[in-house]
């Protein structure tokens, strides 16, 4: 795959920023590296700052400004892991951060500080694969990351066969980035082995947040993912400026239904270092979705949700009447 884009003076360079912002940028990446894919540092060149594409990716000052309540592990995960690289918060599901390496580094992540060194499955597997068969009540495993499509096809097709050899597992769900922002990673090694495992149909949960974000390679990439017969969902974190307006997210629940993807989840921001700056209130996000549901059919309108450590599932976040 061509390079990533890494080098803050680099990206200023690239997509025109103005010197004086070099400082901010590099201060912010000293903290969490830059990183955007090849595919979107070619389209977003001349893009504006304030273009929600660029928002997601651009490093900035903000996210030195210390904000009380935003910690390194805003979920809990360091609480729940069962094995390095595996965690289980929630009841029949156990999740495989299965890789540190990720196509972008979404300036909003919560894992942004996570110690993937000491705890990603890849370095941790037959532990991880321990703990799966010594508890039969886990069904349904989950690939994340990291990004788990940041694996070869060769090095995934073994994890997932391993996952295979589980009896009690029954069903396989991936969450990525990689389709809408290196497009070319859908290939037909991974469409194989998609469609040729016994999991199938298997789950794809693809992160994105705006409809601008959906151009036609990407959309490309989403046809070649539905034909290998996956179940495709989105989910998508409330931004500020990126998609807190009603109409970026009637536009981006409108755009997914067009590709076959169903919108799952809209995610209030994950409280993390950093990223202070991306919170949209709660009460906002209601009055968004309660927009929402009004303009749109109900299977286009995503479930506003919230994690809280501890909880033993995703909170629904109640829209009132």
């Amino acid at each position: 795959m061509p390079p990533s884009l890494t080098d803050p003076a680099d990206l200023v360079r690239r997509w025109r920023r103005p010197a004086g912002e070099l400082a901010g940028i590099t201060a912010a990446a000293a903290r969490f590296p830059l990183k955007v894919s090849a595919h979107l540092a070619r389209l977003l060149a001349d893009a504006p700052a304030d273009d929600p594409r660029v928002r997601q990716f651009l490093p900035s000052a903000d996210e030195l400004v210390e904000r009380e309540g935003f910690v390194a592990d805003p979920v809990g995960d360091a609480r729940v892991q069962l094995a390095g690289g595996l965690l289980q918060k929630y009841r029949g599901r156990a999740l495989v951060v299965a890789t540190a390496a990720c196509p972008v580094h979404c300036r909003y992540c919560f894992r942004r500080e996570y110690p993937y060194a000491d705890a990603s499955a890849v370095n941790h597997w037959p532990a991880a694969l321990d703990a799966l068969r010594a508890d039969p009540s886990v069904v349904e495993v989950i690939l994340s990351g990291g990004d788990p499509l940041s694996l070869p096809n060769a090095a995934l097709a073994r994890m997932v066969r391993d996952l295979e050899g589980i009896p009690s597992l029954t069903r396989l769900r991936i969450h990525t980035r990689f389709p809408t922002t290196s497009p070319e990673r859908v290939d037909a090694g991974l469409a194989e082995l998609l469609s040729g495992t016994r999991f199938a149909p298997v789950a794809v949960v693809l992160h994105v947040n705006h409809a601008t974000e959906l151009d036609p390679e990407v959309a490309a990439a989403v046809r070649r993912l539905r034909a290998t017969g996956a179940v495709l969902l989105s989910q998508s974190v409330l931004l500020r400026g990126v998609n807190d307006t009603e109409d970026a997210l009637a536009a981006l629940s409108e755009a997914l239904g067009a590709l076959g993807v169903v919108p799952y989840y809209l995610h209030l921001l994950d409280r993390v270092r950093g990223a202070a700056h991306f919170e949209v209130p709660e009460a906002e996000a209601v009055a968004l979705v309660r927009g929402l549901t009004g303009r749109l059919p109900g299977y286009l309108v995503p479930r506003l949700v919230r994690e809280i450590a501890g909880e033993p599932a995703k909170t629904a976040v109640a829209l009132g009447t």
